[in-house]
């Protein structure tokens, strides 16, 4: 007999519930304050901008995401149906080496294929010395362009499909197979009309954090020169100082955030997908032969070798040959800023979704659910958003601040809220927030609320409850929301380069002022340090996919 939901009946709001409306006002705040910004007057500056260079930023931002969209779901449903329904060699090794780019932030790509292909590099050195071609001799696709920004990021975003997809595929049951097979369907066949389209929702759930990725690059497109949104919020509040024009092009890419997310409501629309039938027995597998599976290996290996194994041989050839001229002291003091920030972000991450997910388990009402999807909704807003959030209404209280210490006291004490490490936890928790409450709130569904019933009846509060009872169960996936935080703030780096104070430098910061000071080699060991501890969240991903059959 089911037990009874924690918190149902008639809606009461007690201190969990004031909690939880709390958080998520916090969290929604830099985006009010970005809305709020469009009916500010800007002058002559957004008149500008939209005369000579809102067109390209939102042509370029446009084209990005759809070329990065397609190329991430033909990858990744591509693999994803390999690796389950095929055998083939080195399948099984396939399995988790297709998640391996996800390690890879997108600029460190970038940085380390550019170093290789660009003009003076050692791949069109060696073509010109071998055939004694001159510049305009031969074509050799531009690496620094909006062509290869799309390919780059295509490789490292394709994991996100193809962990949804291959999910979808195993979670298929072998009855809807059958009845293809008796209906003389071939393997291609029950692949485009039964499989592809019961696997829609989480298709379209992968390509929606892609799009959001896309949208959120900053690193790549800003090396590779492409202007998208991301690159003209930081242009024009640097470059121009003008931060209500900033925050209107914030505005602009956020309505295209929200435009992700209705059109992947809309794609649903009233259609329901379910495995009607409970024969969660192995899938049906092909075994290939021949050039057929020699094929399939290629298909797979091609992606993870130029996604992340040649990347990673370049930047650390480059870290052994070159490195870093600051090795050193002044480079541990990178990491350990990139630790600290990290370790604290993460920590503070997990306890605010574990505050949520407790407060909507005890008071479930739409309210409750409203502030916890309200909370949840950082990881969709780009970091340029975010920090253009965050800086505006922080350095208004500077200024005031400031001006009442100079009227009062005739000193200036500086940049107390805005300036300090502070602004870049808050960031950081706005944005990923949603990934340590999604682990914790899955987490804490798998409790039955009848613990928390006989909890009660032992004298136990709420509080002491999950302090005694819930937090203990939860530790595993505790630890693993928080190394899933802490990997995604060290690789973060729109919100870092805008918020971060003076002379406070990350792994991450460094890589990315060595490689626009064309210092590519020297910024391999920050990227190379990112790229390793990154690996940590997918293998994670991968013993969590590979339990993840029903019936295994």
């Amino acid at each position: 007999m089911p037990g009874n939901k924690v918190g149902a009946g008639r809606p009461r709001f007690n201190l969990w519930s004031w909690l939880t409306f709390a958080i998520a006002l916090v969290v929604a705040l830099p985006v009010v304050v970005v809305l709020v910004h469009i009916f500010l007057p800007s002058g002559e500056v957004w008149g500008h901008l939209a005369s000579t260079v809102l067109p390209r930023y939102v042509q370029n931002t446009v084209v990005l995401a759809l070329s990065v969209s397609i190329g991430t779901l033909l990858i990744g449903t591509g693999t994803a149906w390999l690796v389950v329904m095929c055998r083939f060699p080195g399948r099984r090794l396939f399995e988790w080496a297709l998640l391996l780019p996800l390690a890879v932030p997108t600029y460190v790509i970038a940085y380390a294929y550019t170093d290789y292909f660009q003009f003076t590099g050692p791949i069109q050195t060696l073509l010109r010395d071998t055939f004694g071609w001159g510049r305009d001799d031969y074509y050799f696709p531009a690496i620094r362009s909006l062509g290869g920004a799309a390919t780059l990021i295509t490789l490292v975003l394709y994991p996100y499909v193809y962990m949804l997809a291959r999910a979808s595929f195993m979670e298929q049951t072998v009855g809807m197979l059958d009845v293809g097979r008796t209906l003389g369907l071939s393997p291609w066949k029950m692949f485009a009309r039964i499989a592809v389209p019961m696997a829609r929702p989480g298709l379209v759930g992968g390509v929606s954090l892609v799009l959001m990725e896309t949208l959120n690059e900053f690193g790549a497109v800003q090396f590779f020169g492409v202007d998208t949104f991301t690159t003209g919020i930081y242009r024009t509040w640097f470059g121009l100082g003008e931060p209500v024009a900033a925050a209107q092009l914030a505005a602009c890419l956020l309505a295209f955030v929200f435009a992700v997310v209705l059109l992947e409501r809309a794609s649903r629309g009233q259609k329901q997908y379910y495995n009607t039938s409970g024969r969660h027995q192995a899938l049906p597998e092909y075994a290939l032969r021949g050039w057929r599976a020699w094929l399939a290996w290629a298909v797979c290996a091609v992606p993870v070798t130029v996604g992340f194994v040649l990347p990673s041989l370049l930047l650390g050839w480059m870290a052994i040959e070159t490195g870093d001229s600051r090795w050193g002291w002044p480079f541990f003091e990178y990491a350990r800023n990139t630790l600290v920030l990290g370790a604290l972000a993460a920590a503070a991450a997990v306890l605010l979704a574990v505050l949520l997910s407790y407060g909507a388990r005890l008071q479930q009402g739409p309210a409750t659910r409203l502030a916890t999807r309200t909370a949840a909704m950082g990881y969709a807003i780009p970091g340029s958003v975010v920090a253009v959030g965050i800086l505006i209404p922080l350095a208004w209280m500077d200024r005031q601040l400031n001006l009442f210490t100079r009227d009062y006291f005739g000193a200036i004490i500086g940049l107390i809220f805005s300036g300090s490490v502070f602004v870049l936890i808050y960031a950081y928790i706005v944005r990923f927030l949603a990934v340590s409450f999604n682990t914790v709130e899955a987490s804490l569904g798998k409790v039955t609320p009848t613990m928390d019933a006989a909890s009660r009846t032992l004298g136990q509060t709420a509080g002491g409850t999950l302090r005694r009872v819930h937090t203990p169960i939860m530790k595993g996936s505790l630890f693993a929301a928080g190394i899933l935080v802490f990997v995604d703030v060290m690789k973060e780096l729109p919100a870092t380069v805008i918020l971060r104070p003076f002379n406070f430098d990350t792994l991450a910061i460094r890589a990315h002022n060595l490689a626009s000071d064309e210092r590519l080699a020297e910024a391999s060991t920050a990227s190379l340090a990112i790229v390793a501890v990154g690996i940590i969240p997918v293998i994670l991903l991968s013993i969590a996919m590979r339990r993840s059959r029903p019936g295994r």
